[in-house]
């Protein structure tokens, strides 16, 4: 299978190609402009030292301030940092938001250790890349395996070299300025585009049925949004498996339920069924909410749905997008699709340079409002070349990239 990298450069190459660009050009925006390594040594509750690998990788800064994750996972590498990193300088792009792309985090299974360990582990993190991060250099967000939480330890660690900062970071804690309606941002969006891409098939999103992969922070809100909108969520399902119910599956009773110390298992007397059975029932729209590689070469002619949503980053690989092309499935791409997230960060952030605040239903309606406007402008560069919704977003993002660059002179 070819690597995260890899798989990201060749979406990119095809826009570019479209676009005509010049091979330095091609070669500029390709590659990362800086890619930290962080040693991260920490002594832990046992009183024994361990060191953490740390990675920030800052790919693009010519349209605004790097904007992007930190991830705390065991599987996190420089390579993978590197090509989630390029991916935010598109999304951000597609959507609109004045900032680039950047990636990072801590190689680390954050389950295995004591609140106070990864506090401690966070904070040296940030003694490592806080000459590189600031509110106009590089403003880091939540991520898989962190939240709110490390959020404010960043802010904080971060305040005792600059001072008081909180545009450092996004998806802070709303008693640290942060914005309420941040950590339901990145499903919200999923819902919007969603209704948007059934629109273009002829549908409604009341009565669609839709099955989640993954139900945390992103396939939880989007499952909510959905049923609140009159969509049958048939089926969900985390790193365990899933359930099905195919009458539509009460989703506030179910969120209730796992707020409550459940699982997804054990929700009334549910139809259990694997992650890998799961993308291949039949439904309106499929959207894979979890981890990515999930629809490849392998199982994308097996897929019994119409119309894909990417709420996970680079859920599709380039074989299985090939196939799903071919078949004529419409997928809504990662980098429009969980847009939702980063746009929301970028209300906080203007919000926390200006010292104001905005009410839940103002943050909601810029985003309902941007996301569409993002669908119809993909959708109609789509229209335009014949081409797919994600090679019409790639170029979209490369365009106004590329136009930014030649502006400021880079040639």
């Amino acid at each position: 299978m070819v690597s995260a990298v890899e798989a990201t450069n060749e979406f990119l190459s095809r826009a570019m190609d479209a676009l005509e660009l010049p091979a330095n050009m091609q070669e500029i925006l390709r590659e990362p402009q800086r890619a930290l390594h962080v040693s991260v040594e920490v002594d832990l509750d046992d009183g024994e030292v361990h060191q953490f690998k740390g990675f920030r990788v800052q790919h693009n800064n010519i349209r605004g301030p790097y904007k992007g994750g930190l991830r705390y996972h065991p599987g996190l590498d420089a390579d993978h940092a590197a090509a989630l990193a390029s991916l935010m300088t598109w999304k951000t792009a597609v959507v609109g938001v004045p900032f680039g792309g950047a990636k990072g985090g801590i190689c680390i299974d954050p389950s295995k250790y004591s609140d106070a360990e990864v506090e401690r582990i966070t904070r040296k993190f940030v003694q490592g890349i806080a000459p590189i991060i600031g509110p106009t250099i590089d403003i880091p967000a939540p991520d898989m395996g962190t939240g709110a939480r490390e959020m404010a330890w960043i802010m904080s660690e971060y305040e005792k070299f600059h001072g008081f900062s909180p545009g450092v970071v996004t998806g802070k804690p709303v008693e640290l300025f942060g914005t309420p309606s941040r950590s339901e941002a990145t499903g919200r969006g999923c819902w919007k585009v969603t209704e948007a891409a059934l629109k273009k098939q002829g549908k409604k999103l009341k009565g669609a049925t839709v099955v989640i992969q993954g139900f945390g922070n992103v396939g939880a809100h989007a499952a909510a949004f959905i049923h609140e909108s009159g969509g049958k969520v048939i089926a969900v399902s985390d790193h365990n498996g899933g359930i099905i119910d195919r009458s539509g599956l009460d989703i506030p009773a179910l969120r209730a339920h796992i707020a409550d110390g459940g699982t997804i298992q054990d929700f009334g007397s549910p139809e259990v069924i694997s992650n890998a059975e799961l993308l291949l029932l039949d439904c309106d729209v499929l959207m894979p909410a979890a981890i990515g590689e999930v629809i490849t070469g392998d199982n994308a002619g097996d897929l019994r749905c119409e119309l894909i949503v990417e709420g996970a980053n680079m859920p599709t690989t380039p074989d299985g997008d090939s196939i799903l092309r071919d078949r004529g499935i419409m997928v809504v791409p990662d980098i429009l699709a969980n847009a939702g997230g980063v746009a929301t960060s970028y209300f906080e952030w203007v919000q926390n340079l200006q010292y104001m605040l905005w009410g839940v239903d103002e943050t909601r309606g810029k985003l309902d409002k941007l996301m569409a406007g993002a669908f119809d402008a993909v959708f109609d560069r789509a229209d335009e070349r014949t081409c797919s919704l994600r090679d019409a977003a790639f170029i979209l993002g490369v365009e106004r990239v590329a136009r930014a660059a030649e502006l400021r002179g880079i040639q």
